[in-house]
């Protein structure tokens, strides 16, 4: 069975951080779109009980910093994906943005915009 993803992803590869309270992992964003986000398992990455985390990035050549709150949705060997439960304004802005520049479908993208705000709404996170 093939997995449809409903949000556009764009390959995207900078350093990133992923956290859980004290716990800090350097890593690399392989992926992102409005939903999510692919990166890769760090080497000394430890499962917690959580699955509840905290990815941050900058986006290349600018001061500009992406934040999401983040749930791990699945993991590999080398991979982990991860599910954004809650982004701030300005985050999300500049994603979109990004996103909107590389998938060139300006009407595309504020579709997934509302499918992600009704999904939201449906299910909010406390």
């Amino acid at each position: 069975m093939s997995e449809r993803r409903r949000f556009s992803r764009i390959l995207y590869s900078t350093p990133a951080i992923l956290s859980q309270g004290d716990h800090n992992w350097s890593t690399v964003l392989i992926d992102i779109s409005l939903q999510g986000a692919l990166i890769r398992r760090p080497a000394d990455w430890l499962h917690g009980e959580s699955l509840d985390y905290h990815l941050t990035f900058h986006l290349t050549g600018s001061d500009i910093r992406i934040q999401m709150e983040c749930e791990l949705s699945h993991l590999d060997d080398e991979k982990l994906g991860l599910y954004c439960h809650h982004i701030d304004i300005d985050s999300a802005t500049h994603l979109r943005r990004m996103i909107e520049l590389n998938v060139g479908d300006e009407e595309l993208l504020h579709r997934e915009l509302e499918q992600l705000l009704s999904e939201h709404l449906e299910h909010p996170h406390p």
